[in-house]
Formats: C-alpha cells, sequence, structure tokens
C-alpha cells in the first residue's frame, strides 16, 4: 500500500458517495461463474464527490429517469438533486472527473454546462473503437453521450489523461483498466489519509477481496491487476470504495439525518 503524504500544506478532501437508483440482481450478473438461478445482493448507483475549501470536484454524473426506464433500473432521485442536497450545484461545477464512458458514469453530461471533464485517452478511443461492432461490450454504452464527449472534446472541455496523473494538490487519477481499456479511479488525500473510489475496478468489496471477476469486462487480466493496484494506491485495503455495493450505505455514515439513504461520508473509518 501507498502510505506517502502529500506535502504538508495539502487540505484533505472530504469525500462523499450520493446514491441515486439501484437494481435486483442475480449471482451471474455480479461474477463471472455465477450460478444463474441465484439472487445475488442489490446494485446501488453512486456519484461522488471530493471537495476541499477551494475546490470541488464531482465524480461521475449518473444516468436519467428515461436511462431508468430503458434499462430497467429502479430511479430514486435524479443526481442532480442528491447533489444539491450537499450543496453542491450541477449549474456551477467547474470539474467532473469521468471514471468511463459507460451510460451509468456519463450520464446527465449536459447538467453540467461549466464543467470541464477528466477523462483518460484510451477511454475515448476505446468507446469510438472496433469493439464497439460487438454488442458484448458496446452494451454499456450509449451512443449519443460517446458522441457528445467528442463534440465537448472538439469545444475543448475534455482534458484527457494519459495513465496516472495528479490533477489537483491530493487529487489524482490512476488508469485501471480492465472493465473498460480507459478506467480510471481517483485517489483523494482526506483526514485519514489517501482514498480510492474505485469505480467500476470492482463494482463490489467481494469482486477484489475475492477474487472474482464482474462480467462485464473488457480484458480479465487487467481487471485483476486493478484490484492490487488499488490497495496500493491507498492506505489501507478499507480505504477502497467499490462503484457499486450497498454495503458502502451501510458502512458509512450520512452527513446529516436529512441525508441519511441518500449520501454517505466515505473519509471517515467504515463503521464495520
Amino acid at each position: 500500500m501507498v502510505t506517502s503524504a502529500p506535502p504538508s500544506e495539502t487540505t484533505p478532501y472530504e469525500v462523499y458517495a450520493v446514491k441515486y437508483a439501484t437494481v435486483a440482481r442475480r449471482t451471474a450478473e455480479n461474477f463471472i461463474g455465477g450460478d444463474p438461478h441465484e439472487t445475488a445482493a442489490r446494485m446501488d448507483y453512486f456519484v461522488w464527490v471530493a471537495r476541499s475549501p477551494s475546490r470541488t470536484f464531482v465524480i461521475d454524473t449518473g444516468f436519467n429517469r428515461a436511462a431508468a426506464v430503458r434499462r430497467r433500473r429502479d430511479f430514486l432521485r435524479s443526481p442532480v438533486d442528491g447533489l444539491r442536497l450537499l450543496g453542491v450545484d450541477a449549474a456551477m461545477v467547474e470539474e467532473v472527473v469521468i471514471t468511463h464512458l459507460h451510460y451509468d458514469h456519463v450520464g446527465n453530461f449536459d447538467l453540467f454546462p461549466k464543467a470541464r471533464f477528466y477523462l483518460q485517452d484510451r477511454e475515448l478511443a476505446y468507446a469510438t473503437g472496433r469493439y464497439m461492432a460487438i454488442d458484448f461490450f458496446a452494451h454499456a454504452y450509449e451512443v449519443d453521450e460517446v458522441v457528445a464527449m467528442v463534440r465537448n472534446a472538439y469545444a475543448g472541455r475534455v482534458d484527457f489523461r494519459d495513465g496516472d496523473s495528479e490533477i489537483a494538490p491530493g487529487l489524482s487519477v490512476h488508469h485501471i483498466g480492465g472493465h473498460t481499456l480507459g478506467l480510471q479511479a481517483v485517489r483523494a488525500w482526506t483526514r485519514i489519509g489517501w482514498l480510492v473510489l474505485a469505480s467500476d475496478a470492482s463494482h463490489y468489496y467481494a469482486n477484489m477481496n475475492e477474487r472474482r471477476p464482474f462480467p462485464i469486462v473488457a480484458n480479465v487480466t487487467q481487471m485483476v491487476d486493478g484490484w492490487r493496484r488499488l490497495q496500493e494506491l491507498a492506505h489501507g485495503p478499507q480505504h477502497v470504495i467499490p462503484g457499486h455495493d450497498p454495503l458502502v450505505m451501510e458502512r458509512y455514515s450520512a452527513p446529516s439525518p436529512e441525508l441519511e439513504g441518500i449520501a454517505v461520508r466515505l473519509d471517515a473509518e467504515p463503521r464495520v
């Protein structure tokens, strides 16, 4: 694991997960080799916030009600409504990290009109390349959202990164790959040390902890290697936050009673 701290003047980030949708799952949908008849944990959908007194980063932008209906997800609230309850106005946000371009991570991009989007070079290349002619790889993308990100690139609104890269003091992105060829995780310096938002590098704690790959995958070996990388980046394995696990809402506390069941603060030791 990485235990080195950033310069002492670096201000720790507060980090939050905001839940906006959920869906029932079967084991085979969560783990390669899972029994298709077994019921597994639900899948929760999140966007994240990392903020300091001077900067606010939104990590991913979720999907909207129309996408939820189309893909049969239980839509709880617009992600921007959840962000608003944390005091984050999507219309004013200037920096958004897109971990990858799957529909549940880049929908609602149009609700962030002032934002620059941090994205890996490899992700846009993958999402516009030869494999998108194969439904297995293309199914989790929405072509209109991918095309919109191309338009944002032409408009100068995409800040492309190639591999590991610091985007602000105490906050960096790290190419992981696996789930998609350009997936990136986010590492933030917090009051408890380095915290890593895995996004879909590990959908559930069980994917990385039990070494059971998720079945939507571009490269299984990259996915497996990515689990080790996530833990190397964090101060401890408990400080790696999976992208879709309902246990996140159980292990961390809401920042206020009004946000119970909606958001949790992640820069804290887990309760279990």
